[in-house]
Order: structure tokens, then sequence, then C-alpha cells
């Protein structure tokens, strides 16, 4: 049985292994392999690049205005009549970074970008509907009055409990 053992050793070590090639750099301004001549047109079944379509305006003139306003952030959201957003503004996407985020300059400030963004698509006159507590509810719908939309009506839809969910406790300061 050693025997045995010791032939397959032997056969093995027989078998010397190929050396293994040495990266080298490669000379400046060669290509690599997979390279294709400037001015060459892909192949089929090759990667390329996909060209962006422009996206289409629509125009719309009546529209919905969300504000959520939290004691952290405000958030405004402009949909057409049927639902689909438009475009949207955020406290903080405005730059203002944690308190100040739920301040009313930070609300108005985010007002005035949504309703630009949505005076481009060709909107006049503008529902808002006004949900939360925040600080920033009143100046919010006062700068989308001053950017130039018509503000037709004014709807609070803050959720407010029928002894629901318990609140948070006091703060103790």
């Amino acid at each position: 049985m050693s025997d045995e053992i010791k032939e397959v050793k032997e056969t093995k070590d027989a078998k010397p292994k190929p050396p293994k090639p040495e990266k080298t750099a490669a000379p400046e301004g060669a290509k690599p392999a997979g390279a294709k001549p400037e001015g060459a047109v892909a192949v089929a079944g090759e990667a390329v690049a996909v060209v962006k379509k422009k996206k289409n305006k629509k125009n719309v003139a009546v529209g919905i205005v969300n504000i959520q306003a939290t004691f952290n952030n405000t958030i405004i959201t402009i949909a057409d009549p049927s639902g689909n957003v438009l475009c949207w503004a955020t406290s903080g996407g405005k730059g203002f970074k944690g308190s100040k985020k739920g301040t009313p300059f930070a609300a108005q400030l985010a007002s005035e970008t949504a309703c630009r963004k949505a005076l481009e698509f060709g909107m006049k006159s503008v529902t808002v509907y006004v949900r939360g507590p925040g600080a920033g509810r009143e100046s919010a719908v006062r700068a989308i009055a001053h950017t130039g939309l018509r503000v037709s009506s004014i709807r609070d839809l803050t959720p407010i409990p029928h002894n629901g969910c318990r609140p948070p406790k006091r703060r103790r300061i």
C-alpha cells in the first residue's frame, strides 16, 4: 500500500508547473486590449451609450399644493388635479440642517422654489392643502401667493385624533 502512495506522489511531482507571466506596465499612450480605434462604430452585441430623451413638460393650468409642516421640516409638493406629482421642495433640500429646517424662513424658501418649478409647467392657480402643526405653515402659503400663483382655496387637513394614540411625553427643560 505504501508503494501505491509513493507512485502517486511521484506522478504529482513529475508535472512541472508553467511559470507565471510577469505583469509589465503598458507603454504610455497604449490602449487597452478591447479598446476601439477612434471613430469606430459599435457592432451588435456591444454596449452602446444610451442617449437620454428630453422630458416633455406638461402644460397644467390648475394644480394642488400639499404643505406638510412638521416640527422638524416642511415639505411642499405640487401635483396636477389627478394627483400626479409635478415638482416638490423641502426645507432640508434648500440647505438648512437640524432645527433650522423647521423655521418659517426655511419653509418660505422651499415654497418659493417649488412654485418656481410649477410656473415652468404653466400653472396659474392652485388649491392649497396644509397638514401638520409646524411653524412653516403660514409662511409657506404666503410665499405661494407672492410667487404669482393664484390661491383659489386653502384647506387645513391636519389629522386630529379622536383619542387615538397617546401623545409623546412633555419635555422638561
